[in-house]
């Protein structure tokens, strides 16, 4: 128990013990399901998600490249999201969305299946600790990203995660905080669960999308917020050799956040510090998420009405 009292599940806003599902559900076994994270912030004006509105419209973009099935819009999983939060008298949280084949009949097969849907709250702090502010390292990882022509890469679909799981152990087991992917033409993707900056000098580098990178909510956001810094943003592919000697190195995402990267294959990056460009911008982000940076304020989507 979380301490959070409800989780909605098809339309329902049902007790958390009794949010369950059968042993045999199907995406339990065959990773058929697609899920989004995000995060509600503890505002200046109450509590708030982040973004909100793209992320489930990025779920329902999800759910129809795979052909899955839910009659629920934006506009009422957003709604309902509210009221859950609501329910739990939440503050801040991390929020995971997820539509999953609901079936229990063993078989790839899909056709006709039933989908269920559900929202759930979840107490969640820094994803990677102290380390969030003073800086990881990361190893660049054995096993390659997946490819579009395997599964897409921009869906959060639960069967692409396994890919993640297997470089994160691998980075753990030799002493690293997280694993950096690379694409199967050996090209920076991105790290386990998050996008990837460089910095050089002003200028922020991050791979495009068609290198087999997640559309990130946040990588989105950075890339916006570094433009009103009047700092120059490029998407281009990105060598491995480009995290060695980059000034600055970070990762970003909803978990995440934004994390300076301060060793890479056991090379420091930069002067081994985070970079005053990352501190920056974490800055300007966190200032954007508790509802203090006005010029970003339609991206906080309110629980409460704001008086």
């Amino acid at each position: 128990m979380t301490g959070y009292s409800k989780i909605w599940m098809d339309g329902r806003y049902v007790d958390w013990d009794d949010a369950k599902i059968h042993v045999l559900t199907h995406a339990l076994h065959y990773g058929t399901a697609i899920f989004e994270g995000m995060r509600c912030y503890e505002t200046i004006h109450g509590p708030a998600v982040f973004r909100m509105s793209d992320h489930y419209t990025r779920m329902l973009h999800g759910i129809k490249i795979y052909e899955f099935d839910t009659d629920y819009t934006t506009e009422q999983l957003c709604n309902a999201t509210k009221v859950l939060l609501q329910k739990n008298k939440v503050r801040s949280c991390y929020i995971r969305p997820i539509c999953y084949v609901s079936s229990t009949v063993i078989g790839i097969d899909i056709t006709d299946s039933p989908f269920g849907i559900a929202i759930i709250p979840v107490p969640f702090g820094k994803y990677f600790g102290a380390k969030g502010t003073k800086g990881i390292s990361c190893a660049v990882s054995t096993w390659k990203r997946i490819g579009s022509t395997i599964l897409s890469p921009n869906v959060k679909a639960s069967a692409n995660y396994l890919n993640s799981v297997l470089a994160k152990k691998e980075a753990k087991n030799h002493g690293f905080d997280e694993a950096i992917m690379l694409n199967e033409e050996g090209r920076v993707a991105e790290g386990t669960g998050e996008n990837i900056f460089i910095i050089e000098g002003s200028k922020l580098v991050t791979p495009p999308l068609y290198e087999g990178i997640l559309a990130g909510i946040t990588r989105d956001s950075i890339m916006q917020i570094a433009k009103e810094m009047d700092l120059r943003v490029e998407e281009r592919p990105l060598l491995r050799d480009e995290l060695y000697t980059a000034d600055e190195v970070f990762l970003a995402g909803t978990a995440a956040e934004i994390t300076p990267v301060i060793c890479v294959d056991n090379k420091e990056v930069g002067t081994g510090k985070p970079g005053h460009l990352t501190k920056e911008l974490q800055n300007a982000f966190f200032s954007i998420v508790t509802g203090r940076d006005e010029r970003f304020i339609r991206w906080l989507d309110f629980v409460d009405k704001r008086g």
